[in-house]
């Protein structure tokens, strides 16, 4: 067989057959990274989930007859003996915005490869994520006691109930894993696994589903506990 009847790795075969063959052959599509490409993908579906649940949420919200309850009054918190509006989620969102922050600096210093600043930071990172999950499960208890059910609401609309604990709860399930991923990402850093291949970029991979995290969650805020 001549050299010009074989075609180069980098070379694409033209036609339908060339392309499942290159397909096939594990060819790298557009030139990004697999992992990374896996992981929009993913994050692109979530949207579309995040986006269903909201939008129902807003079309029950708007279409019930009965009133809705006043987020001011269900999620205040009694401090000294005075109710404060909110103050249970807005530590909760300052600490899941923290967190974004301290994950877009391990990632900057994955680029750096300095592996004990990228293993504090994630480590950080997921410290801020289990706090977040703890406070959820605590606003969660608060609730239940109330009488806050799926089924039935006590302060006002029954549906209440069932969107709070499905769209929050949802979100909290996400960030449960995140918490998980980030500290096996961590371990695997600390041992020095990325050193040897000289590749921290699943560090970065896990910075976007981490940021998209906390993006999910202001607009969960907006429209639960704002609106």
């Amino acid at each position: 067989m001549s050299d010009s009847a074989v075609a180069s790795p980098d070379e694409l075969r033209e036609g339908v057959s060339g392309f499942t063959q290159d397909w096939a052959a594990d060819k790298q599509a557009f030139h990004a990274p697999w992992g990374k490409a896996m992981m929009w993908i993913f994050l692109l579906s979530d949207t579309f989930i995040f986006s269903c649940f909201l939008t129902s949420y807003m079309k029950v919200r708007m279409t019930t007859t009965v009133p809705w309850p006043n987020p001011s009054e269900v999620f205040a918190l009694t401090v000294f003996g005075e109710s404060v509006p909110l103050l249970l989620i807005a530590i909760m969102t300052f600490i899941l915005i923290s967190s974004s922050g301290t994950m877009a600096m391990a990632v900057t210093f994955g680029y750096r490869k300095n592996r004990k600043m990228v293993v504090g930071l994630m480590a950080a990172t997921a410290l801020f994520g289990a706090s977040f999950v703890g406070m959820q499960a605590f606003e969660w208890s608060k609730l239940i006691e109330d009488g806050v059910r799926p089924w039935g609401n006590p302060m006002g609309a029954a549906q209440f109930g069932a969107c709070f604990f499905m769209i929050t709860g949802f979100h909290g399930l996400h960030v449960s894993a995140g918490v998980i991923y980030l500290t096996y990402i961590a371990i695997k850093v600390g041992r020095g696994d990325y050193d040897r291949s000289g590749n921290y970029e699943a560090v970065e991979i896990a910075g976007l589903y981490w940021h998209f995290v906390d993006l999910v969650w202001v607009f969960i805020f907006a429209f639960f506990y704002l609106w």
